[in-house]
């Protein structure tokens, strides 16, 4: 058996995909909870950043430092993820990354100060930056080649499902207690009960772990082989002894790797690291997150109630949620490239208006810009318009390439630099915006839009398509 194992795929005739899709989408689900945690526990901030505001009389940096606290948590969550999926296995990472949740969700309902929340967020975000390594590594190496985009996906809709629910809870909670700021159920103040609604989640997250299998990858670098198999049977059908083999003669070549494998080329690190961390960072400077951290108080800014400007961010969330499917219906057929220029094209022209719009309506005594008439109907599509674009590209496209575009000895610790310099990014773009706000909203979204432009010269010159290739392959 073990010859008929070695013999290479390039001598053996070719043979016809034969996978049990239905338990490969389960498993990816589950992992993709991990991407649910990730957009609800950075997101359900946002209904409570004004009541967090009042009650604790909060600077503009105050309040950006809670807000994005957690950001902090996830770089350093991210950068240390791929260690501890190498040693302990994706499972157990997604394990310990649930009970960071579950703490989090905990100390910052209970939060009795600013300073407090923000050290209990940053515990979820390491929960956070853990999961957004580990999920994209094990559906990258669980899945086949010819739905690895489709599932890898997951993880990009299960954020945006994840940002949908907790504003979509937000609105609710703030609509029961009649503002976020207001006692709720039992006497507890509204805005506590979102930072609460996180534990279901957290646990179902965590259960799920515990009975999905290992990665088959990580199983045949610990010399496990057998299980390997069992999981590849699972996953692969007929074909996985032939997918067995391959796994085996890319890992032979492996070795634990160590930072010193990243090193090389002229600015310390090798050439596609450097594209991996640019393209993670660039997928936070476009600003998609003020969007959903802020957007209820930039709403309120420029004349929306409170109610409205919350249901507007959840009408926001749905059409980031549908065009994230528009994603995973195309990014197997279109393929990733082709999605990141048309994406960076629609951003660029869209942060633009939104730039235009704002940076030249009239002020209110406060200093904050009024959308009068149409001009406020335009911001509103022209914002929902730049979600669509970032939805179906940068969105998901980005962690599907992160999770494919290294190779097998480095892909979790790559990832993991990768990661962290995306967390770093939106701790950057999430700090700052209250203080561009006070500057002026125009200042801002100019800022987002020129990033845009810049997205659009990255990916055409820097990105290469993996649409299809095999993981030993790259």
């Amino acid at each position: 058996m073990a010859d008929i194992l070695d013999v290479p795929a390039s001598r053996r005739p070719a043979e016809k995909p034969e996978t049990h899709t239905g338990r490969i989408v389960l498993i990816s689900l589950v992992a993709a909870l991990g991407g649910f945690l990730f957009g609800f526990d950075t997101s359900v901030i946002n209904g409570a950043v004004g009541a967090l505001e009042t009650q604790f009389a909060a600077s503009s940096w105050a309040l950006g430092l809670a807000v994005s606290s957690a950001l902090i948590g996830s770089a350093i969550g991210a950068l240390c993820a791929g260690a501890v999926a190498d040693r302990f296995g994706r499972t157990r990472t997604m394990i310990m990354a649930s009970d960071l949740f579950i703490v989090s969700a905990l100390g910052s309902g209970l939060a009795f100060s600013l300073w407090d929340l923000s050290f209990w967020r940053l515990v979820g975000g390491l929960g956070v930056g853990a999961a957004s390594v580990v999920a994209p590594a094990y559906i990258a190496e669980s899945a086949p080649a010819h739905l690895r985009g489709r599932l890898a996906s997951l993880q990009q809709l299960a954020i945006v499902v994840g940002i949908f629910v907790a504003l979509l809870g937000d609105f609710a909670i703030a609509r029961s207690a009649g503002s976020a700021s207001n006692p709720g159920w039992f006497g507890i103040t509204a805005w506590r009960w979102m930072f609460f609604s996180g534990l279901p989640p957290a646990l179902i997250y965590g259960l799920g772990a515990i009975f999905i299998p290992e990665s088959p990858r990580y199983l045949v670098a610990k010399g496990r082989e057998q299980e390997a198999l069992r999981v590849l049977r699972d996953i692969e059908g007929d074909t996985a002894p032939t997918k067995l083999a391959e796994i085996r003669r890319s890992v032979r070549q492996d070795r634990r790797p160590h930072l010193a494998d990243l090193k090389g080329g002229r600015f310390g690190f090798l050439p596609i690291v450097w594209i991996g961390i640019v393209l993670a960072t660039l997928q936070q400077f476009v600003g998609i997150n003020v969007i959903f951290y802020y957007s209820s108080v930039l709403w309120q800014a420029v004349g929306f109630s409170e109610q409205s400007s919350l249901l507007i961010t959840v009408i926001t969330s749905v059409t980031n949620i549908l065009t994230t499917l528009v994603a995973i219906a195309y990014v197997d057929k279109i393929g990733r490239k082709p999605l990141l220029i048309i994406g960076s094209v629609g951003m660029a022209l869209t942060l633009g208006l939104l730039a235009y719009l704002f940076g030249t309506a009239p002020q209110d005594a406060t200093g904050n810009p009024v959308l009068q008439g149409t001009a406020g109907t335009t911001a509103l599509i022209a914002a929902n318009l730049y979600v669509v674009f970032f939805g179906f590209s940068w969105g998901p496209v980005v962690w599907v390439l992160l999770g494919e575009m290294f190779p097998n000895r480095i892909r979790a610790l790559a990832l993991s630099i990768a990661a962290m310099a995306q967390w770093v990014a939106n701790f950057v773009v999430s700090a700052t915006f209250p203080a561009l706000k006070a500057l002026g909203l125009g200042w801002a979204y100019g800022l987002y839009a020129a990033a845009a432009v810049f997205s659009i010269f990255f990916a055409v010159r820097f990105i290469k398509e993996t649409k299809g290739r095999e993981l030993e392959s790259m």
